[in-house]
This record gives structure tokens, C-alpha cells and sequence, in this order.
């Protein structure tokens, strides 16, 4: 069961096991230890054998990809189904669709975790599977009144579907301008509100006008209305169809988003409309462009184009106070700043010329452009040449003694040669110097 659907599906389960062992007593508990499912929230099979046998099933509940039994005494267990578990009941198709492997017909079915049977007659018999142990099964050592403020659901947020009197628009704005994340990525943390996964998070967005990439601070009040009033929609109408998508309505973006990297008009609503994908929060996320536009500073896409007229160009990232986000400027992009704010660019850059003509180094000396552009400085002589070494050094031996001869003179190099030892890494006529 992929976490898109967890918390739907948790809530179709809590559905199943309200009607058929809400009131019952357990006359049978069976389970068989896993080091992954029992042992890594640190309890056992053996503890849970013990902690459910004869006792009655008083109630269950749900917050988000959580939910639990409400024992006739704790302690009481809580559950998530990871990424394949469920919970099966003998006669009752809980999934929302009917499956036809012949395995699933058998009782007990393969992956079971636990088993219970009721005392009472008729009897029901159910278990919990899991087959790839990513499921976990913990006892809460609490008053049945308290099992929300125990960890691990104490630390998670408010569920759109039974906390409606805690997730109220004063506490959403509040929660959104606290923040300055991509909101999609709010969203998807059951930290601040649990229970949305991506599909779903993708959903409301859709249904208010959001894109998912902008930042949650900059989100105006009108539309802070439309998101708090899309979530409770979204979510309980997924809950009260028993995450049946069937029954979900025509014109949710779910029912058409599952067409990536298909070709014809798979990416597209009803009406034309483009779907198109980006990774938000880590995840792959649908949004509808002509629908959910930009209206203020969008993660990911803050970003400004600073150059010279010569089309030179660098791209420098900012973020919503200005600064600099990490140190993503190219060297090229320091240097035409200084450019643009009304300052000579370090290093010179200049057009093809036909004629010796005087300008300004940067440096504010005097320089000549040769016929070609390259760059000459008559007021400074050219390096000195050194001789090459006899073939005796060059061959590695010591060098012979006597007496040295001095350098030569320094030559004047007329306008149309370039000394020795003022190459330029500028790029003139075309070509590198």
C-alpha cells in the first residue's frame, strides 16, 4: 500500500473494525514475533498476546497514518500500517477492491502478524498482515483519555478530519506564517498536520489555487481562506467514500494525474488543461499551471539574470530578503555586478579596432590597442629574455663556469607586436590571446 493512501486507508480500516469488533471479547490471540514489526517500537509477540487476550475491544480511532483499540484496560494497541500492511477481517472485503490471487482466500493469510477471534457468537475472526515488515505495533501504557498525548501521536499535528475545532483558519494562518517552506512541503509533514499525503496534498492545492513551490509565508489572505477550506473538503470526502476513488468526484485532479510519461493527452484534464510534474518536499508533485499560478516568490525559482551588452551573463540566486542564497554566484557574475552597480568590471573587454587608439585600464593607466585590439603598455619595458641553457645543462650537467654575459638591451616593440609577458586571458577578435 504506497503512503499516498495511508491514512484513507487507515481510515476504511477503523471503519471495518467499528462494525465487526467494537463490543467483542477476544478468546484468541495469536502472534508470532517479528524483530522489525514488534521489536524495533520495543515490545514483542508475547507482550502482545498477553496485553489483548480476554480483554474487550471498548472502541478505535485515528490520527492520521495511526490508529488504535481502545482496550477495557491499558494497555492499549497502536498500529501503522508502513508501506504493505492491512488488516484483514474473514468475510469482509476490507480493501476498496476485490482481489483475485487465490492466496488471499486463505485463512490465515500469508504475512500474518497476529491473529484474533472473538468469543462471541457469530464469531469474527481477523488478522494483520504485513509482508514487507514495515508495519509497526506498539501498547501505550496510558489512560484510554490519553492516548493522544502519548508519543508517538503527541508529537504529530492536528488531523483535518476529527480535529476540526484545532484546525481552524486563525490556526492555519498562524502555522503558515510561521514558516517559510514550500507549502506542499507543509503540508506532507504530519508534524504540523497529519494525515495528507501526496496525492492528496497535490489535491488540495489544486482545489485552492496554490502552487506547491511557493513559500507558505507569502501565501495572501484570500487564499489561506481557500486552502483551509479545500483541506477539510478534500479529506473528509476522501474518508467518507472509504477512499473508494471511484466515488471520489469528476472533476478532482487524482482522477487524471496518473498519466507521466505517457504520451497523447494523458497529462491533461477534461478540458485541455496541462498537467505537468515537479518534485516538492522530495515528492512528485501534479499541479495544473493555467490553474495554480505563481503569486509571490515560488522555492526553486527566485532567481534573477544580470549581464553585459556584450552577452556576457551570469545568474545569481536570491532569496526573499535579498541575500545571497549560499554562495552560488560564477566568478563571471561577481564581475559584471560590479559592472551594473556603475563600476569599471575588472577586467577589460574590448571590440575589434583597426587603428592603434589610447584607452583606460581599469587600473586607470594608459594602455594602446594594436591594429588587432591586443593590449600594449609602451611606458613599461618588456620582459627580459633569458638565454637558453648550453646543451651541457640541458643535458643535466652542472653549468660551466666563466663569465656571464648580460641580458640584451630592451627591444622597442612597435604597435603591432605584443611584448612578452603581458598576455591577457581576455577574449579579442574572435579568438584567445
Amino acid at each position: 500500500m504506497s503512503t499516498d493512501w495511508m491514512s484513507l486507508q487507515v481510515a476504511r480500516i477503523v471503519h471495518y473494525i467499528r462494525k465487526h469488533l467494537i463490543g467483542k471479547t477476544l478468546a484468541v490471540v495469536k502472534a508470532q514475533h517479528d524483530d522489525n514489526v514488534y521489536g524495533k517500537v520495543g515490545t514483542t509477540a508475547a507482550a502482545v498476546e498477553e496485553a489483548l487476550m480476554g480483554k474487550k475491544i471498548m472502541g478505535a480511532g485515528q490520527q492520521g497514518k495511526y490508529f488504535w483499540l481502545v482496550m477495557s484496560s491499558p494497555p492499549h494497541p497502536l498500529f501503522h500500517f508502513g508501506m504493505t500492511g492491512w488488516w484483514k477481517i474473514r468475510g469482509e472485503e476490507t480493501a476498496y477492491f476485490k482481489s483475485t490471487k487465490p492466496e488471499d482466500s486463505v485463512w490465515p493469510p500469508k504475512y500474518w502478524k497476529f491473529l484474533l477471534e472473538t468469543a462471541e457468537d457469530p464469531k469474527c475472526e481477523s488478522a494483520f498482515i504485513d509482508s514487507r515488515r514495515f508495519a509497526r505495533i506498539r501498547l501505550l501504557e496510558c489512560a484510554a483519555a490519553d492516548i493522544r498525548q502519548t508519543s508517538p501521536l503527541k508529537e504529530n499535528g492536528p488531523d483535518p478530519v476529527i480535529d476540526k475545532e484545532i484546525l481552524t483558519e486563525e490556526w492555519l494562518v498562524e502555522k503558515m506564517r510561521n514558516k517559510k517552506i514550500p507549502v506542499k512541503a507543509l503540508l506532507l509533514d504530519q508534524a504540523n498536520i497529519s494525515g495528507i499525503g501526496n496525492w492528496v496534498g497535490d489535491e488540495i492545492l489544486y482545489g485552492a489555487a496554490i502552487h506547491p513551490e511557493q513559500y507558505s509565508n507569502t501565501i495572501s489572505d484570500d487564499q489561506l481562506k481557500k486552502l483551509h477550506t479545500s483541506i477539510h473538503y478534500v479529506c473528509s470526502t476522501a474518508v467518507e467514500t472509504l477512499a473508494d476513488s471511484s466515488r471520489f468526484p469528476e472533476n478532482w485532479l487524482m482522477k487524471y494525474r496518473w498519466g507521466k510519461g505517457k504520451k497523447g493527452n494523458a497529462n491533461s484534464l477534461p478540458n485541455g488543461a496541462k498537467i505537468e510534474f515537479m518534485t516538492v518536499g522530495g515528492r512528485t508533485s501534479a499541479i495544473v499551471p493555467s490553474v495554480q499560478k505563481k503569486t509571490g516568490p515560488v522555492a526553486g525559482d527566485v532567481k534573477k539574470e544580470v549581464g553585459y551588452d556584450n552577452g556576457v551573463g551570469a545568474t545569481e540566486s536570491t532569496d526573499l530578503d535579498g541575500k545571497n542564497e549560499g554562495a552560488a554566484i560564477s566568478k563571471s557574475s561577481k564581475k559584471n555586478k560590479a559592472h551594473i552597480e556603475g563600476e569599471s568590471p575588472p577586467q577589460a573587454h574590448h571590440k575589434h579596432v583597426n587603428g592603434s587608439k589610447a584607452t583606460r585600464s581599469p587600473r586607470g593607466k594608459k594602455t594602446n590597442l594594436g591594429p588587432a585590439g591586443d593590449l600594449t603598455e609602451p611606458s613599461k619595458a618588456p620582459e627580459k629574455k633569458r638565454k637558453a641553457p648550453s646543451s651541457g645543462q640541458a643535458n643535466g650537467d652542472a653549468p660551466k663556469e666563466g663569465k656571464t654575459k648580460r641580458a640584451k638591451p630592451a627591444e622597442t616593440k612597435t604597435p603591432n607586436e605584443q611584448p612578452h609577458g603581458l598576455r591577457r586571458s581576455a577574449r579579442v577578435s574572435g579568438k584567445d590571446v
